[in-house]
């Protein structure tokens, strides 16, 4: 517009005329949707509402359990990625507490910010104990989970409970050091590891799944936590009603003795990761956004 022509014919036309006035609501419309449009993609990558950007997004650490290696959780990564999160899911070496809460912590000291801990199974106990002292741990997630007490191992909390059928279909296998001290591990017997594993996969899955397990140490079973850090940290808990591996009681009474936050119980075996994953991922996000915008 030229305000300057304007200005020239006679006094009564100094007043913007409606359509005149109409272009300038119009044009101030359009500013304000041009800001609007360029505010709305920096609130949703601070995930949330514009000035509140919330704190720092997690990076997600998840930490396989017994029988398995970090691949079971790759439908869960897949849609943690896709949801714009960090995910790491190092390798568990099922030697037993000790040795595994100590290489997690040490992994878990890597990690910069802010973090959400999820253990599937045996890694329950694993998380419990290395997430003592790292106050980056911002919440734990238990995929059905084993989530002992200080001074507790899984053989006397379970004792509490029914045995899971799995405790029938295990096979113990000796082996040696290089130093010459010798131990003993334990596999589930691959004909029956579809049955109290994995009983909601294809069989053309726990075939595959029974022929690369990794074993566990026999003495993971006995050795007593020293910590727990579900005791001063947000819990989540996913049990799988199916699960025959670990009580799904047992699960239950973890859940309500920690006080968690939120349970979700499904109808799935003892790998709900594997199986239903977008219902692992949802529990951990809202684990995530729970520690994010509050």
């Amino acid at each position: 517009m030229h305000i300057s022509r304007v200005s020239r014919v006679s006094p009564k036309s100094r007043r913007p005329s409606r359509t005149v006035k109409a272009a300038r609501w119009g044009a101030a419309l359009l500013a304000l949707s041009g800001t609007a449009s360029v505010l709305a993609p920096l609130s949703a990558q601070a995930g949330g509402p514009a000035g509140d950007p919330g704190r720092e997004k997690p990076t997600i650490v998840l930490v396989h359990g017994a029988f398995a290696d970090a691949s079971s959780w790759n439908g869960v990564v897949q849609r943690l990625q896709q949801n714009g999160y960090t995910v790491a899911a190092p390798a568990n070496p099922l030697r037993g507490i000790p040795e595994d809460s100590a290489y997690l912590a040490s992994f878990l000291k890597s990690v910069s910010g802010p973090i959400v801990l999820v253990g599937h199974s045996y890694g329950g106990e694993v998380i419990t104990q290395a997430a003592v002292g790292n106050d980056n741990v911002k919440a734990l997630v238990y995929i059905d989970a084993i989530m002992p007490d200080a001074g507790e191992s899984f053989t006397s909390l379970s004792a509490k409970f029914a045995p899971a059928p799995l405790t029938k279909a295990l096979k113990q296998v000796p082996f040696r050091n290089g130093d010459g001290t010798t131990g003993t591990d334990v596999y589930v017997q691959p004909a029956l590891l579809r049955q109290v594993f994995a009983a909601d996969l294809p069989t053309s899955q726990t075939t595959l799944l029974a022929a690369t397990q990794r074993p566990i140490a026999l003495s993971a079973f006995s050795a007593k936590l020293t910590g727990a850090a579900w005791r001063d940290r947000p819990v989540y808990v996913l049990v799988g009603k199916q699960d025959r591996a670990i009580n799904p009681d047992l699960e239950r009474f973890e859940a309500k003795r920690a006080h968690a936050r939120k349970t979700v119980e499904i109808d799935s075996s003892h790998v709900s990761l594997v199986s239903h994953p977008q219902a692992v991922k949802d529990l951990i996000v809202d684990a995530a956004e729970n520690y994010m915008w509050h």
